[in-house]
């Protein structure tokens, strides 16, 4: 296991968190045929896909030099 820093895993934690939420947003939001409510959603799940593989990725990329987290 790697070490991580704190910050990192908050990002992936709050991260997947808000993915679900994000997730139901979108269903409802075609459901509905709110379009905009939608793509709004659908474009901050990206963002918060982004955030979480650049967290990851800096969390390997920390090795055995990270702070233990």
């Amino acid at each position: 296991m790697v070490p991580a820093t704190p910050r990192d895993v908050v990002h992936i934690r709050v991260g997947s968190f808000l993915l679900v939420f994000l997730f139901a947003f979108t269903v409802l939001g075609i459901i509905a045929q709110a379009w905009v409510l939608a793509g709004i959603a659908v474009l901050l799940a990206i963002a918060t896909v982004v955030d979480i593989t650049l967290a990851v990725k800096r969390q390997k990329n920390k090795g055995a030099h990270g702070e233990a987290g």
